[in-house]
């Protein structure tokens, strides 16, 4: 009896070093590969693009690569930090998936305060690892020649889904919307009162901006901010901004909708990636050809003062904060 009691700790002590099917790394990290593909592991300085998630281990997801339509690309770097997750990279090879634990208080200084919002003992990876383009003995030129032909099939691929997307989102949510010739789509949900707001004119507004999927990406409005953690920004004033009109210092969807609109009117604006954040997106809330959508409220229209000196254009792409 004796003997079998010792067989049986030895087995629970067995399980229990295997940490629930994860083995353990350099640096502590604990790892559990989901998937695993035939081929060769990924090696410095290999180009790869994964889709990661990463969350807490109360399952509290932090952030999503998938939210933003694509993969992160990166060059596999030559020297990885022991218990880093990208020392986890170099056990994978293309198709494969993972699960990657590292201990939340090794990965800030002693007497760090933790990041708001992070809670438990792990952060936990959720990573696929979606191409692999291996540096080889291959000539730059040659190598970085792949890797840009992968971004153009990649961007082409995104940019080739917008339109369903947006049909889909009109169908599910029965909007009836007025489509411009820029493809911007519209409704005027609470007539105003007076002229509309003319080129030159500030508009002082209210907005709320969401991914097709009705995720929060910006908002002037607090109450809205307060209802996604990851949003909120106790630091940040939150009231309405003031909005040059035709200047080009917004997204051009905003410069076109806000001429629809006039003092006290409310509208919802469905705006595709060419008269929104484009190719590059804004990450890392809004992805590369991303439509998005907000709720606009215009508050009051300020008329231009002939006397006032022409504000300096700053450069970089117009948004709307």
């Amino acid at each position: 009896m004796r003997k079998n009691l010792m067989i049986i700790a030895a087995a629970a002590l067995g399980l229990a070093s295997c940490k629930g099917g994860f083995k353990q790394g350099a640096g502590g990290m604990l790892y559990n590969i989901r998937t695993d593909k035939a081929g060769p592991t990924i090696k410095p300085g290999d180009f790869i693009s994964l889709n990661l998630i990463l969350k807490t281990d109360g399952d509290s997801v932090l952030g999503s690569t998938y939210e933003l339509g694509r993969p992160v690309p990166q060059i596999m770097e030559k020297e990885t930090r022991k218990g880093d997750v990208s020392s986890a990279f170099l056990l994978l090879s293309e198709g494969d998936s993972a699960t990657v634990k590292l201990a939340i208080d090794s990965m800030f200084k002693k007497g760090a305060p933790r990041p708001p919002g992070i809670k438990g003992k792990y952060l936990v990876y959720e990573i696929k690892v979606e191409k692999v383009i291996p540096r080889g003995n291959q000539t730059d030129p040659v190598f970085q020649a792949h890797v840009t032909d992968y971004f153009k099939a990649q961007s082409e691929i995104i940019k080739k889904k917008e339109p369903a997307q947006i049909k889909k989102y009109i169908e599910d949510k029965k909007l009836q919307l007025t489509t411009t010739p820029s493809g911007l789509q519209y409704k005027i949900n609470t007539p105003g009162s007076g002229p509309n707001v003319a080129k030159g004119d500030t508009a002082v507004v209210n907005y709320t901006g969401r991914l097709l999927n009705g995720k929060l990406f910006d908002t002037s409005i607090q109450s809205d901010a307060k209802s996604d953690p990851k949003i909120f920004d106790p630091r940040r004033k939150y009231e309405p901004i003031k909005v040059p009109v035709g200047e080009g210092r917004v997204i051009a969807g905003w410069d076109e909708g806000l001429l629809l609109m006039n003092k006290g009117s409310k509208a919802t604006f469905v705006i595709p990636s060419n008269i929104g954040y484009g190719e590059q997106g804004y990450p890392p809330r809004i992805g590369s050809f991303a439509p998005i959508t907000f709720e606009v409220e215009l508050l009051q229209i300020i008329k231009p003062d002939p006397n006032a000196p022409k504000p300096v254009q700053q450069p970089g792409m117009p948004q709307v904060r």
